[in-house]
């Protein structure tokens, strides 16, 4: 029976790049110059820690890491900026979390989606990855159309596709 399965994960390697070219780019950018900015990622808990002097920077360095992720292959729904950031002494700083697998109410959400499509497809949520199975592979590129279609604000990716 064909199958695939349903992720939302970010590659550690890809996102330590992103973050390397950004750096890279900021220091040589001009109006980084003499100010204070760092970039650390902690990989264990896939959060970034961004520091910078004012928040006319914070929003400068957001946007060449966004950019530099875009172009590694991150999708910029994996980045999550909902918290505000804080001053800590002279220094802004803000905590980035990182997206890496599907929460229980988002894959919750994803099969809803597709057991509301209407197609002959089974969808099971494994920890953090959905497997859909079908008897059609056509049906299972339908709920791959359908999940890209709807807008969920999640970097899906669609791997493991057997058929």
């Amino acid at each position: 029976m064909p199958s695939f399965d349903i992720a939302s994960k970010v590659d550690l390697q890809t996102l330590d790049n992103a973050v390397n070219t950004a750096k890279k780019e900021i220091v040589n950018r001009f109006d980084f110059r003499d100010s204070h900015v760092e970039i650390d990622l902690n990989k264990k808990e896939y959060v970034l820690t961004l520091e910078v002097d004012s928040d006319m920077k914070m929003k400068h360095v957001i946007d060449v890491l966004i950019s530099r992720s875009m172009k590694q292959g991150i999708d910029a729904t994996a980045f999550d900026f909902s918290k505000d950031a804080h001053q800590s002494g002279k220094v802004l700083r803000k905590e980035v979390h990182v997206s890496n697998g599907l929460k229980q109410d988002d894959a919750k959400k994803i099969v809803k989606l597709i057991k509301d499509s209407g197609l002959k497809v089974q969808a099971q949520i494994m920890d953090d990855i959905i497997r859909v199975t079908g008897k059609k592979i056509d049906d299972l590129q339908s709920v791959i159309a359908a999940c890209k279609q709807a807008n969920l604000n999640l970097p899906l990716q669609f791997i493991n596709m057997k058929s």
